[in-house]
């Protein structure tokens, strides 16, 4: 069974940075689209940044210039670095794997993040 185990989330001040880790097993990782999505209390989940196979990435619009998405296929892991944390970024951050040839979806754990003032 595939698996992703996501890593890194901390309690942090206005303004630092942490770099979240996803690395996943029993899958082609290179074959995969990538994902960050979060989650904040009373909120829906959402999209914060994507990294297809090929290596083409995207950000939602609250995050742009602030966070990164990089992905190594050699140790199949995604990462998300966060840089100029808000308190509006404090959620759970959720890694996804998505390979729509084989209609296989795969999702972490989770990892808190919380950003204090």
């Amino acid at each position: 069974q595939a698996r992703l185990d996501e890593s890194g989330g901390a309690l942090v001040q206005v303004g630092g940075s942490l770099r979240l880790s996803c690395r996943a097993s029993k899958m082609v990782f290179s074959f995969y689209d990538l994902n960050w999505y979060r989650q904040a209390p009373g909120k829906q989940r959402e999209l914060v940044a994507h990294i297809t196979s090929g290596g083409t990435t995207n950000y939602a619009d609250s995050v742009k210039g602030r966070f990164s998405i990089s992905r190594d296929n050699a140790v199949n892991t995604v990462y998300l670095q966060l840089n100029s944390l808000k308190p509006e970024d404090t959620a759970v951050y959720y890694c996804n794997a998505n390979y729509q040839a084989w209609g296989n979806d795969y999702w972490g754990q989770g990892t808190q993040v919380t950003v204090s003032s």
